[in-house]
């Protein structure tokens, strides 16, 4: 096993909670992703000890959920979080627990946990600690609820999202009883904040298995009670692949386009990937026409990219190939606004007037006289066209 620099860190976090008596095991994702062999990245650590004596072990501490008893330790290089074993009471809303008790026994703490893939731990020196079977179900491609499905998925609902989300990360197949609880409950997943369902479909976006992945979203129910019509809309995911979850969102947004803004509002989308949206969209209507010279400027290449995989996964018939998006683009007189040899000044000095709407026609037609090659970008030519063609058109 490569350890990575997080890992090396929790390591030396291990063993200076281990040298102050108390128990410490790496637990969660970075326990299955070693199993499975795949990059680790965050490394949790779980401990007998309390949160109070981890910040007389360590110099250099952040209280990051210090009511649930995780205390971020900065002294080996990288942040890792450390948590006190606890067990949690009974839940309110089905979602947050009424109260957190800490305990010292580890097998007490994997049992609260959601499946069984993520409720291992593993010692310093490597060795596994798997109470519920969770290697097992890796090697069978399986997401198992630790314990009664229906029990973990009341104490918490998005549990239910959280394992389709998995079998699209994985490409695992939800265990029969498992899933036949979430379907028993999916109506619960609508006293989960929308926020939280945002941060799950963000990282279901960007995984090799989304059409799966909305296929068991229809199956489980939980489709029933999100927005957007993944029903009807199922097949238009079969070919659908991203590496940026702003994609996913625009795709939802382009099958959904008649309900746009309530998909908005709902998944409390933020400005980053509303102005996505908005630009994926009108990227792709302006495609659907066939783009000309302004449109090639006014995108950028990914917007441009995006929109023509958006025509592909819907079967639009697309006259030239994705290669030839950035040739077109990048063989542009000028990139940027900035690069056009004039500005407004230079017209209401030739025209000897004051600005107003004509302006920006002004501009914007000397831009796109530009972009087809029809006048050179320089003053001089500019202001020939200007004073002669365009006045004269006008």
């Amino acid at each position: 096993m490569r350890l990575t620099n997080d890992w090396q860190a929790a390591i030396r976090v291990i063993e200076k909670i281990e040298k102050s008596g108390y128990e410490a095991v790496i637990v969660g994702g970075a326990v299955r992703d070693t199993l499975l062999q795949k990059q680790v990245n965050d490394v949790d650590v779980a401990t007998s000890a309390m949160p109070e004596e981890i910040k007389k072990i360590f110099h250099s501490t952040v209280d990051i959920g210090i009511a649930h008893g995780t205390v971020l330790v900065l002294d080996e290089g990288q942040p890792i979080e450390v948590t006190t074993y606890r067990t949690e009471g009974i839940y309110v809303d089905f979602r947050r627990p009424e109260q957190v008790t800490f305990v010292k026994s580890l097998e007490k703490d994997l049992e609260r946990r959601d499946f069984t893939i993520n409720a291992m731990a593993m010692t310093k020196s490597g060795e596994l600690i798997d109470l519920y079977g969770g290697r097992k179900d890796i090697e069978s491609g399986l997401i198992r609820a630790v314990g009664d499905p229906n029990t973990r998925f009341r104490e918490d609902a998005l549990r239910m999202l959280r394992a389709v989300r998995f079998s699209a990360q994985l490409g695992f197949t939800i265990e029969s009883k498992t899933l036949s609880a979430i379907q028993q409950d999916s109506d619960l997943i609508e006293f989960i904040a929308k926020e939280r369902l945002h941060m799950e479909l963000t990282k279901m976006w960007t995984t090799n298995k989304v059409y799966d992945g909305i296929n068991v979203l229809v199956e489980s129910k939980l489709a029933d009670y999100l927005m957007g019509d993944f029903h009807k809309y199922l097949e238009d995911w079969r070919y659908f692949s991203a590496t940026s979850a702003l994609v996913g969102w625009a795709y939802l947004c382009l099958l959904n386009r008649e309900h746009l803004g309530e998909i908005i509002n709902y998944y409390k989308l933020s400005n980053k990937e509303k102005n996505f949206i908005r630009n994926v969209l009108n990227a792709y209507q302006s495609l659907l026409n066939r783009w000309n010279e302004l449109d090639y400027f006014q995108y950028d290449l990914e917007t441009l990219e995006v929109a023509y995989d958006f025509a592909i996964w819907q079967k639009e018939k697309v006259p030239f190939r994705k290669e030839h998006i950035a040739l077109v683009k990048s063989n542009l007189p000028i990139q940027s606004i900035g690069q056009l040899a004039i500005n407004g000044n230079h017209l209401k000095d030739w025209a000897s007037q004051k600005g107003g709407p004509w302006l920006k026609v002004a501009l914007d037609a000397a831009l796109l006289a530009v972009l087809k090659g029809q006048i050179k970008n320089d003053e001089k030519h500019l202001k020939d066209w200007f004073l002669n063609e365009f006045n004269d058109e006008g």
